[in-house]
């Protein structure tokens, strides 16, 4: 009885509806004390060391593997005209390598190689130094929420790929090779990991999500902490049915290019 309850109030929070349910339960107010106590985290940086754990198999099991297979190869079929184009796009318009490989942190803090559509400049991290030295304002926004409004690194190509979100598409290689899931936690990098703390250990309980709470409700609009929470709360309010809703909810949000990095 009480696994059904989480279910219903994860799908609650993603869908916006139960109201009634979440004032019951008093999961707005356990939230913003969440979210609290994550900000604390976020801003002191602990030691950045990724946690021992050693989870069986990661949230969702078996069955969360099966869909996400069956969802990415339905994906990269109908898609895989478009993600040629884009190919050929990047490579006219900044030339260099297509795919943008980062290393992140997945499943039980093991780490992986994560692919996206290059969108930057070939020299993205000297461009960023510099901009961040002659900008203070920038400097504190990229402090806080590691991205920032107004990218200098960022094309012209690459701004309409992350405004669509179409940088994104190479994940569902990602998918297929097990590093990732359709729906989870925000595949951090090991820079991100400080910010954590003890609630790093609760997120590595899931396969990170090209989509998840956080990117479909408010995402760039979100503090760092708020996103931590999203990604806590999901990982212990897992059910198919709220996988289900963030999959939907992903598509009006991708369209609001203003939510999208």
């Amino acid at each position: 009885m009480r696994g059904g309850s989480s279910n219903h109030s994860g799908a609650a929070l993603a869908t916006g509806v139960g109201i009634r349910v979440a004032k019951r339960r008093n999961t707005g107010r356990s939230r913003r004390a969440l979210v609290a106590t994550i900000h604390l985290t976020a801003e002191t940086r602990v030691a950045a060391e990724v946690p021992e754990v050693a989870y069986h198999s990661p949230v969702g099991g078996a069955l969360k593997r099966a869909l996400d297979i069956a969802i990415a190869l339905l994906i990269l079929t109908l898609l895989a005209p478009l993600m040629a184009l884009l190919a050929v796009g990047i490579r006219l318009c900044m030339g260099g390598p297509v795919i943008f490989r980062q290393e992140r942190i997945g499943f039980n803090g093991c780490t992986f190689v994560c692919f996206k559509f290059r969108s930057m400049v070939r020299n993205a991290d000297d461009t960023l130094r510099e901009h961040l030295a002659r900008d203070p304002n920038a400097a504190r926004e990229w402090q806080e929420t590691q991205k920032l409004r107004h990218d200098p690194r960022v094309s012209f190509f690459g701004n309409l790929l992350r405004k669509s979100s179409l940088d994104e598409l190479p994940q569902l290689f990602n998918v297929l090779r097990g590093d990732m899931s359709c729906v989870g936690p925000r595949p951090i990098i090991p820079a991100e990991l400080g910010r954590y703390g003890a609630h790093a250990r609760t997120c590595f309980r899931a396969r990170p999500g090209i989509t998840g709470m956080w990117q479909t409700n408010g995402r760039n609009r979100l503090s760092y902490a708020e996103r931590i929470a999203h990604d806590h709360y999901y990982v212990n309010h897992w059910s198919f049915w709220l996988d289900l809703v963030l999959l939907l909810k992903t598509i009006p949000a991708v369209l609001r290019i203003d939510n999208t990095s």
